[in-house]
């Protein structure tokens, strides 16, 4: 049987761990060659044994254009050209209060978040030129569309995602080239943790934490897993999504829809408190 991604090539960043880790197996399951852009060279080394000929690593801090230049052109070297770039690699910060912002540290999340994304497209566009077509996914987060759901600079920084996504569309997908993003909710990976500046070993703690409790706060009954991120990938990288560019996905079973008591009964009401008993008692004849 035939993959979704037979002959593709494609580049993921951050992709030894998480929600790359599990995109990575699909699209390699799916027929698609993968070069892996990652800062943790150890796994990247297991991942190429574990994926003889289909998987090569690359070392790459997305804060460096010429690391990132470097990785996508081991996709052109190794596997003839560029298919695919799914701009993964993410961090997240301690800081909640804008007063106590810290300068270097927010340049930092959107040299990772915003600028990293940005330069791998810039390397990216002439490699799928050349191959007459491509699709470009970026991991942005139900951060950056509401308030609430992480640090101010993560959330700004993926706020800027989702609206660089829909620029770069409109220019590219002229081209061929389509791009869009996708917004991950409650996924149980190590990156809750790392938002409380917590160390990795107790950050992977964190991430089995969210897998047994986020059933409980939103509509589908179960926890988000990294694999539920890479279905939509997959879908975003493959010709399935050939008529679609320039907008994101929302993969946060619900969470995002509205207010508790939305979709749970038993949930607090804002009109509860404003009217109290009267939302109960029976209206007046007119």
């Amino acid at each position: 049987m035939a993959g979704r991604l037979d002959d593709k090539v494609a580049v993921i960043t951050g992709g030894v761990s998480g929600i790359g880790l599990s995109t990575l197996e699909l699209f390699v399951a799916e027929g698609a060659c993968v070069v892996c852009a990652d800062i943790q060279d150890e796994k990247g080394a297991m991942l190429e044994r574990r994926f003889p000929g289909r998987v090569r690593y690359a070392h790459c801090d997305v804060t460096d254009e010429a690391q990132i230049a470097t990785a996508l052109q081991l996709a052109a070297r190794e596997f003839g050209g560029l298919d695919i770039l799914f701009n993964n690699a993410g961090i997240s910060d301690g800081m909640r209060v804008l007063a106590e912002i810290e300068a270097d540290k927010w340049s930092w999340i959107f040299d990772v978040l915003v600028r990293g994304p940005a330069l791998g497209m810039k390397h990216a566009v002439p490699l799928m030129l050349d191959r007459g077509a491509g699709a470009i996914v970026n991991t942005a987060s139900i951060a950056g569309l509401q308030a609430g759901w992480g640090p101010i600079a993560y959330s700004s920084a993926k706020a800027s995602v989702i609206h660089m996504t829909k620029c770069a569309a409109a220019q590219l997908s002229p081209r061929g080239i389509r791009v869009n993003a996708i917004c991950p909710g409650l996924i149980a990976t190590s990156i809750f943790g790392a938002s409380l500046g917590l160390p990795r070993e107790v950050a992977d703690q964190m991430a089995a934490r969210v897998a047994q409790n986020a059933a409980g706060v939103q509509p589908v009954p179960k926890a988000g897993l990294p694999e539920d991120i890479a279905q939509a990938a997959l879908y975003l990288a493959s010709d399935a999504s050939a008529f679609v560019t320039g907008t994101h996905i929302i993969v946060d079973g619900g969470i995002t829809i509205g207010s508790r008591h939305s979709w749970d009964r038993a949930g607090p009401s804002p009109f509860a408190e404003l009217f109290g008993d009267a939302l109960a008692a029976p209206a007046s004849p007119s």
